[in-house]
């Protein structure tokens, strides 16, 4: 089963970004209840432009059974599994292209939202019995997280075989031992949300 997991690229005069940190340090390979799952990873730019483009790219490169794209939710304490894509762009600050899109449609004439199509309930109750903080949340904001969520859920929207969502995690403490425990904590997520992901696509079949 091919999977496609992308981080995104530091932003905002950060030099390292969690959401690619962890997704870079996913194995090859990884074995699942659903099977053996061959992973690909990529880093997104944070760009309201250059993003969408690169994840159709990646997506059309690979021709993934599941895409999980994760970002960073700064504020939050816990793990998010986003369960609603919203087609907005209100971005509060510049992306790393200098954009700044308000009160704009992700993608003009298309759904006001999207779900995910991620077993949501169960991965984050996987998450919780795994000792990880986390929590459903129906929001992933305005900015290049949500606007790359809604392009991803439009483009899969016909292809109903591939399960795509989004995964929202919080910023890395400050003292570096702690960094490195919860970006393992971060890796240890991600792994269980494509267990159930494709336990989820076996249980289909």
């Amino acid at each position: 089963m091919k999977v496609l997991v992308t981080g995104f690229a530091p932003f905002g005069g950060d030099t390292i970004n969690p959401s690619y940190e962890a997704v870079r340090r996913l194995p090859a390979r990884i074995v699942s209840r659903g099977g053996m799952l061959d992973v690909v990873t990529a880093e997104l730019p944070t760009s309201f432009a250059r993003a969408p483009r690169k994840l159709r790219a990646l997506i059309a490169r690979v021709q993934p059974e599941i895409v999980l794209c994760v970002g960073l939710a700064a504020e939050r304490a816990a793990i998010c599994v986003e369960r609603i894509a919203v087609n907005l762009c209100d971005a509060r600050i510049a992306d790393n292209d200098g954009a700044q899109p308000q009160d704009k449609p992700v993608v003009a004439r298309a759904p006001a939202a999207y779900f995910s199509t991620l077993p949501v309930t169960a991965i984050v109750q996987a998450l919780v019995e795994g000792g990880l903080r986390a929590e459903q949340s129906l929001s992933a904001g305005a900015f290049v997280c949500n606007h790359v969520f809604f392009g991803l859920m439009h483009a899969t929207a016909k292809r109903p075989r591939m399960l795509a969502g989004f995964v929202h995690v919080p910023a890395l403490p400050l003292e570096h031992t702690a960094r490195e425990a919860h970006l393992v904590a971060l890796v240890r997520a991600l792994t269980i949300v494509l267990n159930q992901t494709s336990a989820h696509i076996r249980s289909r079949l």
